[in-house]
């Protein structure tokens, strides 16, 4: 299902298998369309201590989704009696073995093309952050073969000249919070040693570690960093409320949104949407009966456009960003722990460096409403907290 940011479902998103579940019979089970805040997923989008729902988020979320919706789908195409929870804890262990036992490591190296999509401006964005002294590290929790493969795919043989810091294996989230874990050199051929770190150098691979040992050996802190990644809660949560990093957030759908927001279209109905709705809010004093038929007339033509404008992003659950006119619960966190978002990196390559993101004023509900700014199109749109960032 599909919840905003307030954890009201929006109804015509709730699927039980491959098939839509009535609306009648959602509000029945919830007695209404909230969803209590005991019950959504922990602070990590995860279900776990007695909250019973989880958030599917990032690019990993795909392949879980797609399982347990073709499985529970083909339970009940052949009249299979099963417990879901049984389904939901076997497709979970299911892929996290395919990471931890290196399944997937495998396959991707086996095919890198089918899996991994080139990218020739990832090279020129690093190249461009480096050759104008930006300090840069790698975090990340896979292992150093696989991201030694990837990177010298995507980025080009020459990757680890243009970090000063790689660490693998971080084991994110922990690694922003327990201080328990050392760092450990890791050798181009994968054995670890033994030795004391005293210093992060260049040119050397790292191995767990964590964020505080990090802080001091390197003294790399607050707002002076700032963190990319693609995982708001893995990634970017604990930086925020804890660190002070700045922190960006990659998300690649928004690509696609940003086309579809920039078709003719799309534009006519939204604004007429919302003008319609400026109409009905307007209109709505009037209590004789030809203004209210007019009035009942205008809110039946909304009702049926509204969920045209889902249907422009995704047939089954609209955009990644927007439940009809509120933001969706992602984006509700999106805003709370990202900085500025962007579909790829390489978006930083249509700024100077030393180019400062100037926040958004959105009105209240209060305030009179801003006359609209047209931009230019593009394929970023960032999007900072109530501060202002620069990359400087």
């Amino acid at each position: 299902m599909k919840i905003d940011a307030f954890h009201y479902i929006q109804l015509g998103t709730v699927y039980r298998g491959l098939h839509p579940v009535p609306d009648e019979e959602v509000i029945a089970m919830y007695e209404g369309c909230h969803v209590p805040l005991e019950i959504m997923s922990d602070f990590y989008g995860k279900s776990s201590h007695g909250h019973s729902m989880k958030q599917f988020m990032d690019i990993f979320s795909l392949p879980e989704m797609n399982l347990l919706s073709c499985v529970n789908d083909f339970f009940m195409r052949h009249n299979i009696d099963y417990e879901p929870v049984h389904l939901y804890k076997d497709v979970k262990e299911a892929i996290r073995d395919v990471h931890v036992k290196g399944i997937m490591y495998r396959a991707v190296d086996a095919d890198i093309e089918k899996y991994i999509c080139y990218g020739e401006q990832s090279h020129a964005v690093l190249k461009k952050l480096s050759e104008h002294g930006k300090k840069m590290f790698l975090i990340t929790n896979s292992p150093f073969a696989f991201v030694n493969r990837g990177m010298s795919y995507i980025v080009g043989e020459d990757w680890r000249d243009l970090f000063d810091i790689v660490i693998v294996q971080a084991d994110k989230p922990s690694f922003f919070n327990d201080r328990r874990k050392p760092f450990r050199r890791v050798t181009d051929k994968g054995a670890l040693l033994w030795d004391r770190i005293h210093k992060l150098e260049k040119g050397q691979i790292y191995k767990q570690g964590n964020l505080y040992e990090f802080l001091r050996l390197t003294g790399w802190r607050g707002s002076k960093v700032l963190y990319f990644g693609d995982h708001i809660y893995s990634d970017l949560a604990d930086l925020t409320l804890r660190h002070g990093w700045r922190t960006g957030a990659i998300i690649p759908e928004l690509r696609k949104e940003i086309k579809i927001m920039n078709t003719q279209a799309y534009a006519q109905m939204s604004s007429w949407l919302q003008a319609l709705t400026g109409l009905i809010e307007d209109m709505q004093i009037h209590r004789d009966p030809a203004s209210e038929a007019v009035v009942a007339e205008w809110i039946k033509e909304r009702e049926a456009m509204r969920p045209q404008t889902k249907s422009f992003f995704n047939a089954q659950f609209g955009s990644l960003f927007r439940t009809y006119q509120n933001p969706t619960y992602f984006s509700r966190r999106l805003s709370r722990f990202a900085d500025i978002y962007m579909a790829s990196i390489s978006c930083l390559l249509n700024y100077d460096l030393k180019h400062t993101f100037f926040p958004r004023r959105t009105p209240l509900q209060h305030e009179a409403p801003l006359q609209h700014v047209q931009r230019p199109p593009g394929l970023s749109v960032p999007h900072p907290r109530p501060q202002d960032q620069s990359t400087d």
